[in-house]
């Protein structure tokens, strides 16, 4: 909970210091749009871009068939989630070190800024390098601030751009999103890495470690974070496949006897705020590994340890990249994937008819959108208080 005073005390700082000094920081106050522009990087870019302009030009070939098959993807689950939109939203807010009740996943404070900062870099400079690839100027580069969403943004002169091909404009535009799946897949295959070739062979499994109790939850003020679950109802939870198979087969309203390093703890579990079908503890938990006692003779107790924090980062880095990197493809403007489908129904119609198609299509995703935010996560967020 103090996450979010410290998000809302943030930003209303950033809001406040913006107003009163935007002319001495040079920022663009635009209704609830704070902007602050730049040319300082466009020489970087234009380095970036000009050092391998055919293999930009070929990796966003394709990219192109790849972002429609993730556009089409998305939108396929997005569809298939109105039938429990009002059970089990499948869109929330998710904020870096807040843990709301009903969230699908928690992301520490310090990883999550730092795979957001990530997503937000690659996103853009991916669209900045295509458009210098393909010879359209960039005005400016800047940061933003939507009311409290943070973002960055790179300025392609948008006379030049309606001058290039229709298959260069897609490559710009489909340029940051696949970026953001490359960035996913690298820190992908160094997790893996990592996993298969120093952890395994480093650690082995020995119960489950409380990463996270969820505020309010059925377990707030009986589990706390750090202790280790040995078993539940008397059946082990050495490894997370043991773990997951004990409250897969809880129900609602039934009381847990969790066994600990700390002791003994008894839980009558609730309805999920975002699932009404399932039960609910309100707990995160991971593996609890612990070093191989030939591992700790030949490099120490402490050294093999750092593996943990390298996993870490890259594990939120991809998940952001691939999370937002495929959101950002849904057909709907002004998402990139949006602009992508309107550019490409132009290539068979007039562009009235294609706006005509996008302008409902758009509106519908954002209706799913909001009710599942405001469904799910709203729900989590009164819980708190």
């Amino acid at each position: 909970m103090n996450a979010l005073w410290y998000y809302a005390v943030g930003f209303i700082l950033i809001w406040v210091i913006a107003i009163i000094f935007r002319k001495q920081l040079k920022i663009d106050v635009e209704g609830p749009l704070l902007m602050r522009r730049t040319t300082r990087l466009r020489g970087f870019i234009d380095g970036i871009a000009q050092r391998s302009p055919r293999l930009w030009t070929w990796t966003m070939n394709i990219g192109i068939p790849v972002g429609f098959f993730f556009m089409l993807l998305m939108l396929y689950f997005l569809i298939i989630s109105l039938q429990t939109l009002l059970e089990a939203p499948s869109v929330g807010l998710i904020l870096p070190g807040v843990d709301i009740p009903g969230q699908p996943i928690f992301i520490p404070l310090g990883y999550g800024l730092i795979g957001l900062a990530s997503v937000i870099v690659v996103h853009e400079f991916g669209h900045g390098i295509l458009a210098r690839v393909e010879g359209v100027r960039i005005k400016s580069i800047g940061v933003l601030l939507l009311a409290i969403l943070p973002g960055a943004f790179v300025e392609p002169d948008e006379e030049e751009v309606k001058k290039v091909s229709r298959l260069a404009k897609l490559r710009i535009y489909v340029a940051g999103s696949i970026s953001n799946l490359i960035l996913a897949l690298i820190s992908f295959l160094i997790i893996s890495t990592l996993g298969i070739f120093a952890m395994e062979p480093a650690f082995h499994p020995e119960g489950m470690q409380i990463s996270s109790v969820v505020p309010k939850s059925p377990a707030d003020g009986v589990l706390q974070q750090g202790m280790i679950i040995q078993s539940i109802n008397g059946q082990p939870t050495t490894n997370t496949l043991q773990y997951l198979q004990s409250l897969n087969k809880t129900k609602i309203g039934e009381t847990l006897t969790f066994q600990t390093n700390k002791g003994t703890y008894s839980i009558k579990t609730s309805t999920s705020p975002n699932n009404a079908s399932k039960a609910y503890v309100g707990i995160r938990s991971q593996e609890n590994l612990v070093l191989n006692s030939n591992v700790s003779q030949t490099w120490g107790n402490s050294l093999p340890w750092i593996l943990f924090p390298l996993r870490d980062l890259f594990y939120w880095i991809f998940i952001l990249n691939f999370l937002i990197g495929t959101f950002n493809l849904l057909p709907m403007k002004p998402l990139d994937g949006g602009i992508m489908l309107e550019e490409l129904l132009r290539y068979k119609l007039s562009e009235e008819r294609a706006r005509s198609i996008m302008y409902p299509l758009s509106l519908l995703i954002v209706a799913i959108i909001v009710v599942s935010v405001v469904y799910g996560t709203g729900r989590g967020l009164m819980m708190l208080f």
